[in-house]
């Protein structure tokens, strides 16, 4: 009778305790997919910075990014630019609208448009891209691009950041573009076109939100595109002091 008695009371409990661990599986699941499909938004320049060059040209310089969507699909208008302080024009002003997915735990895949404002005539391209979190830490943002006329190039973007302290941060990045084709309109040759790396020393001043930093930049073009440059009386390569801060809201 004492064994009927106990295997009733462990089937009770079994039939009590089941059901609870299922519901809190269930709800687990549930937050977990709930928090996947939280919306955000925000807005982060990457720089937002004066440069003051060793041949006396001064440039107003911002590259940032407004994203809005879940970690499922992301919307991202990405611009950055140069304005050219004496001359009040604009040396160059891109603008970026991608749709981003993930496809990796570290990577994420991006779709979009780009539209140009270089010197010389407008250009659109379609942009085909991955971004993400590369082995050592490194920051990359690789992208194809094709304009109307079929012309094609491609941009490579690598950022590694030093953490000095709790609130120094040194920073080195690298931007080097290449054309596939000739685009002379726009004073691009065929091959590497050129690169932009920099170094910058940032202070944390407000828990990442706002990030004061003072560096240096170096740009420098190359092969049919700084042959270009050169027959046009324009630089090829110029070193920059820079003063700036990193934004995020």
């Amino acid at each position: 009778m004492s064994r009927i008695r106990s295997l009733i009371t462990v089937s009770l409990l079994g039939s009590m305790v089941f059901p609870t661990a299922v519901a809190a599986q269930e709800m687990i699941a549930d937050t977990t997919s709930r928090k996947q499909a939280l919306t955000s938004w925000g807005v982060q320049f990457e720089e937002l910075e004066y440069r003051y060059s060793d041949d006396d040209e001064e440039l107003g310089v911002w590259s940032a990014d407004f994203f809005y969507g879940t970690d499922d699909l992301k919307v991202r208008w990405l611009t950055k630019g140069e304005y050219a302080i004496e001359e009040q024009a604009y040396e160059g002003l891109e603008n970026q609208l991608v749709a981003q997915v993930p496809i990796s735990d570290f990577f994420d895949a991006k779709a979009g448009v780009r539209f140009d404002t270089p010197e010389g005539p407008d250009r659109t391209y379609a942009v085909l891209g991955i971004t993400g979190l590369a082995p050592q830490w490194f920051e990359i943002d690789a992208n194809l691009y094709v304009n109307e006329e079929g012309d094609t190039s491609a941009g490579l973007d690598a950022e590694y950041e030093l953490l000095l302290t709790n609130y120094w941060i040194l920073s080195a990045a690298v931007d080097a573009t290449v054309a596939f084709s000739e685009d002379r309109e726009i004073g691009v040759g065929k091959g590497l076109v050129s690169t932009e790396t920099g170094l910058r020393l940032s202070y944390d001043l407000v828990d990442r939100a706002f990030s004061p930093y003072i560096g240096v930049v170096h740009e420098r073009k190359y092969g049919d595109t700084a042959d270009i440059a050169e027959a046009e009386s324009g630089s090829t390569e110029d070193w920059f002091a820079v003063i700036g801060a990193r934004i995020a809201f």
